[in-house]
């Protein structure tokens, strides 16, 4: 692989690969023999889980061991970090803070370093996907990201072009319109894309960076949570390892839905009470679920709906849907999707996996490799973007705070739009530049992007200065505007990546620091063992009898029961042969009604429930 790799990209400087930095998962692709194709590791998986976890020796452990702690070391655990990209806010891990761009380099780091195993030590290029409907402010922070865990970055791509990309190279000899259906583990985005002659072309684009499988399972968790505040007048949400099993739990329920009518939820110990254990157990229907998500889904809809009337098509004229991401594994999601378009979507692409493939590909293109398929790909603003200005209103007053789009949503990038506006007091020095993303007539109700100032101005009545506003939009999705006054020939220009706080060189050298000293040894088993010999959330009798009576006993010794033997039919071979023991023993001691057996039997079960994660 690793000759292709350089052998590939052999017009290029340094290796490239493609990286889907995903809300729940993550994977990384590159060019095979003038294939897209994704890289595993050693233990052949093909995606790493996006979840960060610190043990309590410091180590950075990031992917399946990650994740498998998120019940018993919450606070020492951080999943869906995509979703507070270019937020500014800082995330609690281990004691220390890490913002959303450094917990983020913790995934592409693990990335990296598997490209590293592959290709060997030295300079990465990466391209890195994006949301379609992600702010110039997110898109930073993802470019932050790549570089702190050691990449170049000098392309971001939408995912839902990386998709069309993943397809459409497999298909260039047709000509298309395509519908790219994106619901992935936190976001949402739908495009427009026409395949005509080896050009790839994004026509419109439309989406909800907050809108995904996340948000499913929370639903799901708050339905849980009303069920025990209706049985026990308590709220498990209120409660750091509760919220977490619940939430474990509704992912869990989630997947299953998607295979099943209905399901069995069984959780035998979610909190303690009063020092006693209170349990879940409730049925819960496909239908019951998807009564809770549809509201989400139909905005999805609405959406595909806004995108084709964008496009300026009928349903009727979109020839393929591409459905990509985990969450349309729901079969309601396709079920909505073939009864608006009267046709069902393809299935010849993996919703895992399209989004990695098609990166891959813009990097083949960027590299060089595929230079000689002819392939061409161009993609669209997201969002109109523009600047607040002074307008009229119907009374004849001037109101400050209107908004002027100076590049309008869906515009093909890369593009460069000036438009011209005037000083609007006498004597005026200086002008005062405020950047918006969005649709609405007055700025308070778009997404501010930054504001800088324009000095120098001549003073002079109002309305004599002329002051030119460029905006240039690349291909990264990320805006540079300068602010030139024409008769001083003064202009300031800006790149607006000053938002994600990379104020200065040395904010982001302490970035990297932290990054690079974290330590990425080798997982051991024994971390969540230790942790549960010191905080045992299982352990509810703390060896005195006189806290618990044989009644208790035998009530949890039946819940243990239960929920094995509800498990029984989701587990492997040689998982069911330890839960039938365990099940055995359980039946015994309730039969015997003894003190001692029961404790023991009980101790077994919580053993077996912390040794499978079930």
């Amino acid at each position: 692989m690793e000759n292709e790799i350089k052998n590939n990209q052999a017009q290029s400087f340094r290796p490239i690969v493609g990286i889907d930095l995903g809300t729940t998962n993550s994977a990384v692709a590159y060019i095979h023999k003038g294939k897209s194709k994704i890289m595993t590791n050693n233990d052949g998986k093909r995606y790493i889980p996006s979840v960060v976890l610190i043990d309590p020796s410091g180590k950075v452990i990031v992917g399946e061991n990650a994740r498998s702690a998120l019940i018993a070391m919450p606070d020492r655990t951080k999943a869906a970090v995509k979703r507070e990209m270019g937020s500014g806010e800082l995330s609690t891990i281990s004691g220390k803070r890490y913002s959303p761009e450094e917990v983020s380099a913790f995934i592409i780091k693990e990335i990296k370093e598997l490209v590293d195993e592959v290709v060997g030590e030295g300079e990465k290029e990466a391209v890195i996907t994006v949301p379609a409907y992600f702010t110039d402010g997110q898109r930073q922070a993802v470019k932050k990201a790549g570089e702190l865990a050691g990449f170049v970055v000098e392309r971001i791509i939408n995912e839902p072009t990386a998709a069309a990309l993943a397809f459409g190279f497999e298909h260039l000899d047709e000509d298309r319109h395509l519908l790219v259906y994106d619901l992935g583990g936190g976001t949402f985005d739908v495009s427009i894309v026409e395949i005509m002659d080896g050009i790839i072309e994004v026509k419109a684009t439309a989406g909800n960076s907050k809108l995904g499988g996340e948000d499913f399972d929370w639903l799901l968790v708050d339905w849980l949570a009303g069920i025990m505040i209706s049985e026990h007048q308590v709220d498990p949400r209120d409660d750091v390892r509760g919220l977490a099993l619940l939430k474990e739990e509704a992912e869990k329920a989630k997947i299953q839905l998607s295979r099943n009518q209905q399901i069995e939820i069984s959780i035998p110990v979610v909190m303690m009470k009063n020092n006693e254990p209170l349990g879940l157990y409730k049925t819960i229907t496909q239908k019951e679920f998807i009564t809770l998500i549809e509201p989400l889904l139909q905005e999805t809809m609405d959406k595909v709906s806004e995108v084709l009337t964008e496009a300026n098509l009928q349903p009727q004229e979109v020839d393929d849907i591409l459905l990509v991401g985990g969450s349309t594994r729901i079969p309601y999601v396709e079920e909505l999707i073939a009864t608006f378009f009267g046709a069902s979507p393809r299935h010849d692409i993996h919703p895992d996996e399209a989004v990695a493939l098609g990166a891959a590909v813009q990097a083949g293109l960027k590299s060089g490799a595929l230079s000689e398929s002819g392939l061409i790909v161009t993609d669209v603003a997201p969002f109109s973007m523009g600047i607040a200005v002074l307008s009229e209103i119907d009374s004849g007053e001037i109101r400050a705070g209107a908004y002027k789009a100076i590049i309008t949503k869906n515009t093909t990038i890369p593009v460069t739009r000036t438009e011209t506006f005037y000083t609007s007091s006498d004597d005026q020095t200086e002008v005062q530049i405020e950047v918006f993303q969005g649709e609405q007539e007055w700025v308070q109700d778009n997404h501010f992007i930054n504001d800088f100032l324009l000095e120098g101005l001549p003073p002079g009545p109002a309305g004599a200065e002329t002051i030119e506003v460029t905006f240039r939009y690349n291909l990264n999705g990320i805006l540079e505007v300068t602010a030139k006054s024409i008769s001083s020939g003064s202009q300031v220009t800006v790149t607006l990546e000053d938002a994600i706080d990379r104020s200065s060189e040395e904010a982001f050298q302490e970035s990297i620091e932290k990054v690079e000293t974290a330590s990425n040894d080798e997982y051991s088993d024994d971390i969540i063992d230790d942790y549960f010999d010191e905080q045992n959330p299982f352990d509810l009798w703390e060896d005195d009898k006189e806290e618990s009576t044989l009644a208790d006993l035998l009530k949890e010794a039946k819940q243990w029961e239960k929920r094995y033997s509800t498990e029984l039919k989701n587990v492997s071979k040689e998982e069911r042969k330890q839960l039938r023991e365990g099940i055995k023993d359980l039946k015994n001691a309730i039969q015997a009604e003894d003190f001692d057996d029961l404790e023991e039997a009980i101790d077994m079960a919580i053993d077996i429930f912390i040794e499978l994660e079930i």
